[in-house]
């Protein structure tokens, strides 16, 4: 690995890489010390972050971790799949079969939000399992913010696997979560 470095491009900074006056700085470098990128040569292999190449598909937590999430949603056919689990906060892709639904369900203590990758459904919401007052129709790139304490399901009206990923804060499932079919209710 070659050790060259060239000043890092900021545009926080004075002078841009090579050595011009920014004057266009609107915030000083939050960076207090010499920064600088990577050659071409010591690049790291990103393909799986462009999309590129397969990502293998497992719980990558607690551990900083960086991801094409759409991709990683599409790639995704297994019911639910552990991305990233830590202590405050959990990712898990979801695939949900055509007229099927992720299950009405609460939980209590957790807020959840859900994003829609791929496909389409509809959302229903409401404080009890027989209140569900609230519905919104769901598409591609739509977000969900479900608090906690209430009651939702999410069921795919399309004619392909609904694709989404969900976060909870903190964690619903255990670290490294597989759930290759929809659990038995």
């Amino acid at each position: 690995m070659n050790n060259t470095h060239r000043l890092h491009p900021c545009h926080y900074c004075d002078y841009n890489q090579d050595g011009i006056y920014n004057d266009y700085r609107t915030y000083s470098c939050p960076y207090s010390y010499d920064h600088y990128v990577p050659v071409d040569d010591e690049m790291e292999d990103n393909s799986r972050l462009m999309g590129n190449a397969p990502i293998v598909l497992k719980d990558y937590g607690p551990q900083p971790f960086v991801v094409n999430i759409n991709e990683a949603t599409k790639q995704n056919n297994n019911y639910r799949i552990g991305l990233w689990t830590g202590n405050n906060l959990q990712v898990t892709l979801m695939s949900i079969k055509v007229g099927d639904d992720i299950g009405l369900e609460v939980h209590p203590k957790i807020d959840q939000f859900i994003r829609i990758e791929d496909g389409q459904g509809i959302v229903k919401m409401g404080k009890s399992k027989e209140s569900l007052d609230f519905q919104a129709n769901v598409y591609d790139d739509f977000a969900i913010m479900i608090p906690a304490g209430t009651w939702h399901n999410v069921i795919n009206t399309g004619n392909k696997p609904l694709k989404v990923y969900s976060i909870y804060a903190p964690p619903q499932h255990p670290a490294g979560v597989v759930h290759v079919t929809k659990p038995a209710e």
